[in-house]
């Protein structure tokens, strides 16, 4: 299963690596994250996707997360009524001809071409992972030359 944690923390250097050291102590990749300072510039938010199939094990690593002065709270999104996104940039294949079949892709997701020069368009969307993997497969057809990916946010209702 997939869980989505959110861990704030005091903004100091080597909190990420120690948060990430738990986790891979344990043998769980981290499949998604994101850091930023929030509106106080002294304490971070940390958002995190980790798959595993034992929450005893979770619960452990969420005791462990708990000990380390810097940590400050941490929400399991998981079992919550929460909102999550990610934002994707795709550089495409472009050309004036396919212009109008591009914008006819793009009108049926919250995405934008962003820039484009000669022969190369970029795609920006920030949405759910269902929707980005939809965008993805449409724009195929243009030629994808590249890919960048932020890890997913998450914040509750």
């Amino acid at each position: 299963m997939r869980h989505i944690l959110s861990v704030l923390v005091e903004n100091k250097p080597g909190v990420l690596a120690r948060i990430a050291g738990l986790f891979s102590a344990r043998g769980y990749n981290i499949t998604s994250l994101a850091v930023s300072e929030t509106l106080d510039p002294t304490i971070s938010y940390t958002t995190m996707v980790v798959e595993t199939g034992d929450e005893k094990i979770l619960e452990q690593i969420k005791k462990q997360l708990n000990k380390l002065i810097d940590v400050i709270t941490i929400t399991d999104f998981t079992k919550k009524e929460h909102v999550d996104r990610e934002l994707i940039l795709i550089k495409i294949d472009y050309s004036l001809k396919d212009k109008v079949k591009l914008e006819s892709v793009l009108s049926k997701y919250a995405a934008k071409l962003t820039q484009h020069k000669e022969d190369t368009a970029i795609i920006e969307m920030a949405g759910e992972q269902e929707e980005i993997k939809n965008l993805l497969e449409d724009l195929k057809q243009f030629g994808i030359k590249e890919l960048v990916r932020t890890g997913r946010v998450a914040v509750s209702y």
